[in-house]
């Protein structure tokens, strides 16, 4: 493996000690309720803060696809510390958490540069950002072994939206496939303004309403730092007939720390073909 980037988050945002970092994770999964649900889930929404914070409420997207088996996860996040056009693919190699190195699928990677206009290969978009790193030890846990292909993006405007949704259905639509949309929801409002504010987000999120959602981000009505991710997961899950909708769990920070002066927004989500 030529490329394999190292954690930057491990040791703060989530446990560094492996064992420590498996036992956390399985007791998030003992704690979400046991659902079953009809279908194959080829999309999931899921929140990227800190696991104190956030990690309890992926847990309950991430149990419903353990034991799994997929060909291929594309994991989708935005981009915090670099500001570019388009969307960066990191196209070799790995991703290494405490858990293990994830192999990136490289005939996919590649095949969706190819596909998309406003791909690229910018290796600073990854080096830093923790919006896909942090999905990762959710998905070690609940899959075992896998490989994917780490997204993040530097616009989340529709047009971005389609052309890299487009891009990614056309590379996996033959293939057992999860889509993973990595997103927190509005930032630092009081507690009550948060949830009035995050319901309108749930709404587009439980009717896939990609488009919806992106222009409720554009107008001020909805905050999301991974809308994009989000709206491309949806597109691809749609497009792969995964239209049946299950909104898992919503919560913010003050539900955590007991601080509802500023607070943050967390969902999760999964998609099904039925």
């Amino acid at each position: 493996m030529n490329t394999v980037r190292k954690s930057v988050i491990a040791g703060s945002w989530y446990p560094g000690n492996p064992s420590i970092l498996k036992k956390n994770i399985e007791s998030f999964f003992e704690s979400v309720p046991d659902l079953t649900l009809p279908g194959e889930i080829v999309g999931l929404i899921a929140p990227h803060a800190g696991y104190v914070y956030s990690g309890q409420v992926a847990a309950n997207a991430y149990k419903l696809i353990r034991g799994n088996k997929y060909d291929v996860v594309v994991v989708i996040g935005p981009s915090h510390r670099v500001a570019f056009s388009g969307v960066s693919v990191f196209g070799r190699g790995g991703y290494e958490t405490p858990l293990g190195v994830v192999p990136v699928v490289e005939e996919f990677a590649q095949k969706i540069k190819n596909l998309s206009k406003i791909t690229a290969d910018i290796p600073d978009a990854h080096r830093q950002e923790h919006s896909v790193e942090i999905q990762i030890p959710f998905l070690q846990v609940a899959l075992g072994e896998f490989s994917f292909v780490p997204l993040v993006m530097g616009n989340q405007d529709m047009d971005t939206c389609r052309d890299l949704a487009a891009a990614i259905y056309e590379t996996v639509r033959d293939k057992k496939t999860l889509i993973v949309g990595s997103s927190d929801l509005s930032h630092f409002y009081n507690y009550n303004a948060a949830k009035k504010m995050d319901a309108v987000a749930l709404g587009y999120l439980k009717n896939g309403d990609a488009a919806g959602l992106v222009q409720a981000m554009a107008n001020g009505t909805v905050e999301a730092c991974g809308g994009g991710p989000m709206a491309v997961t949806m597109l691809v899950a749609h497009m792969m007939k995964a239209d049946k909708a299950h909104l898992l769990k919503y919560a913010n920070s003050g539900d955590i720390t007991g601080d509802k002066s500023s607070v943050v927004g967390y969902a999760a989500a999964v998609y099904c073909k039925e």
